[in-house]
């Protein structure tokens, strides 16, 4: 099987599940079509800088190499496409009737009122809906990618659990929670770019509680950004000059090695965040992660309580004292060594048996292996008649079938189903897009 995968550029949370397809196809028989140079922020941040794997080709490098690219998007068995908006590469192999499958992260990320605008439901259309009867699927990459498609209609009974796949690191977990803080001073990390939606000054406000608490803790933040000096204010004017440190921007390996040596991974931004793979990284780190309940990987891979620790920013707490859930579960984390090493063992199981690339890389070969058989046996169907199909093409139907949401049958790529997407949610009505997020996380088969 040839299986190209195009996007904008390669990267270290695409290069091991890439690496585990080449393993399963064989060389030469994947291909990573990058269609865009990496931007110098992203550089700056410790991304890229290595030599492209041979399986990665450039087509805006020549003419030549971007008439080849082309051909093997038209040519090629399968092809997964997304994180790029020039649809040029993909339209083609559309019209034809090609297995496709698209990868998304959430549309509306600013909130699902802006499907209403004309423009944008007539490229949807265009883009999607148009090819609903076709052999094109959609791998949604977050719990809430379904509701947002499910607006338009655009695929349905075709959806399947998705997201990205950093690096797996395997660890004795039982010597990575020794070398954890213990009893002394929690130690927690927030990492990413501070900009608005990624929240940094909840991690400030978070470290300031505790200090009102009176509770020993030191929090690091990896990264930079726009908010940074906003941040290192609040520090200064909260007293926490002696708690808090500003680490910078890291590469990706060290900032790994931060989070093996961290309790509490915060993770604390919005619905603008498509997927989020540092929750992926924290996880496998042994870090107990606390985080927003909109971010598009939390649905997939925590269950608050069991693996992680997730709140919403609506939500309070329980208490006598009027705090936000964020709060108590913080509270919770920073001072009860037992619940945190309870979720982070079952947050590194999490990564080390199901939300790896080994594991994406053969469940995704395996359904693209089993929807290629239904499609050919729907074609030879409409040929002999429906009573002229073998038997096979109804055992390929009922296990595809029994794919549903609940994620019974299979792991890594589990089909949602209509009954998840037809409740769509939006920032107006936040009951509904709370029921949402419970059918969602009650979705989750760990």
């Amino acid at each position: 099987m040839q299986v190209v995968f195009v996007s904008n550029y390669i990267n270290h949370h695409q290069i091991p599940f890439s690496e585990a397809m080449v393993r399963l196809l064989g060389e030469g028989n994947y291909t990573f079509l990058q269609t865009e140079p990496m931007e110098e922020e992203r550089k700056n941040m410790g991304w890229g800088g290595a030599e492209l794997p041979a399986y990665v080709r450039l087509p805006y490098t020549s003419p030549e190499e971007e008439a080849e690219c082309r051909r093997l998007v038209l040519e090629s068995d399968a092809v997964i496409f997304g994180g790029t908006e020039d649809e040029s590469w993909i339209r083609l192999r559309l019209e034809t009737g090609a297995f496709t499958m698209r990868y998304s992260e959430r549309v509306y990320k600013d909130g699902q009122w802006k499907c209403i605008t004309p423009r944008g439901l007539k490229k949807k259309y265009h883009d999607h809906t148009a090819f609903r009867k076709q052999p094109v699927y959609l791998l949604c990459s977050g719990g809430y990618v379904a509701s947002d498609f499910g607006i338009f209609r655009s695929y349905p009974g075709k959806m399947y659990r998705w997201g990205y796949f950093p690096e797996f690191v395997p660890e004795d977990v039982d010597k990575l929670m020794d070398s954890k803080c213990g009893d002394g001073p929690v130690q927690i990390l927030w990492a990413g770019r501070m900009i608005d939606w990624k929240h940094p000054e909840k991690a400030i406000d978070g470290a300031r509680f505790l200090k009102n608490q009176n509770i020993p803790f030191h929090l690091n933040l990896i990264g930079g950004g726009p908010m940074e000096e906003t941040l290192r204010k609040l520090v200064t004017e909260y007293g926490l000059t002696e708690d808090v440190s500003f680490l910078g921007f890291r590469e990706p390996a060290k900032v790994r090695e931060e989070m093996r040596k961290s309790d509490v991974f915060l993770f604390t931004s919005d619905r603008r965040e498509g997927w989020g793979a540092v929750a992926n990284e924290a996880m496998n780190s042994g870090c107990a992660v606390l985080a927003d309940a909109m971010i598009g990987a939390v649905p997939y891979l925590l269950r608050s309580g069991w693996n992680g620790a997730v709140y919403s920013r609506d939500r309070w707490g329980f208490g006598r004292r009027r705090r936000s859930l964020y709060e108590e579960w913080l509270e919770k984390l920073a001072t009860d060594r037992k619940t945190r090493e309870y979720l982070a063992r079952n947050a590194y199981a999490t990564i080390a048996e199901k939300w790896n690339p080994e594991h994406a890389a053969e469940n995704l070969l395996g359904l693209m292996k089993e929807l290629m058989g239904a499609e050919a046996e729907d074609a030879k169907e409409e040929t002999l008649g429906k009573d002229g199909a073998d038997q096979a093409h109804k055992n390929t139907n009922r296990t595809l079938s029994n794919s549903n949401c609940h994620g019974n049958k299979t792991d890594g790529t589990v089909k949602i189903t209509d009954d998840f997407i037809e409740e769509p949610c939006s920032p107006e009505e936040p009951m509904q897009e709370n029921r949402i997020r419970k059918n969602a996380m009650r979705g989750i088969s760990l």
